[in-house]
């Protein structure tokens, strides 16, 4: 194995987190949230509707991220290839729509987790570099530095550069001083 394989496969398997984790938690929250306002949740309880609710999402999530990842690795295309989701969804579909409703549920759930699945994946690759600007304008640019966030010119919280900082504190020395030697003119009269 020359050194060209050893760096494919490492990067192959890195950003899994952004790719399967992460839309994972965020499909359990919002399941989550969906129980909170299910009409349901009177009928099974707020807490019960609740956990259902997020933990089906959750599953369905990591099952059809975890068969786009299968896919993607197995074709070693790229993580952006919508033909990965198309293959990961319908064969994440026929599997959970196999368990769920038999051969009919197997054709129906492949055939909407490959639509579905496929429309969210290319939604999110056209609105990534939205936020990406989005963020960037909030917090700056990615920079790893000190000033992560810039508010905005009207804000009266003001940030001070070095120059500004070291005339600051210089005044309280000085309004330090005074207030000394002030309490101590007190303390002598």
């Amino acid at each position: 194995m020359d050194l060209d394989d050893k760096i494919h496969k490492k990067s192959s398997s890195e950003g899994w987190k952004e790719r399967i984790f992460v839309p994972t938690v965020i499909a359990g929250v919002v399941g989550g949230a969906t129980g909170l306002v299910s009409k349901y949740r009177k009928i099974c309880g707020l807490a019960n509707i609740s956990t259902t609710y997020a933990a089906n999402f959750a599953i369905v999530t990591g099952c059809y991220c975890g068969a786009r990842e299968f896919v993607r690795a197995s074709r070693a295309s790229e993580p952006g290839d919508l033909i990965n989701s198309a293959v990961g969804g319908f064969g994440c579909g026929a599997l959970l729509g196999r368990l769920q409703g038999g051969q009919i549920g197997a054709i129906r759930y492949s055939v909407i987790f490959a639509v579905v699945g496929t429309t969210v994946d290319y939604v999110t690759m056209q609105l990534k570099p939205v936020m990406q600007n989005y963020r960037e304008s909030i917090f700056g640019s990615n920079e790893k530095t000190t000033d992560w966030f810039k508010l905005p010119e009207w804000s009266p919280i003001q940030v001070l550069d070095e120059e500004a900082l070291a005339a600051k504190h210089a005044r309280e020395q000085q309004l330090y001083a005074q207030r000394t030697l002030g309490n101590l003119n007190k303390e002598e009269s």
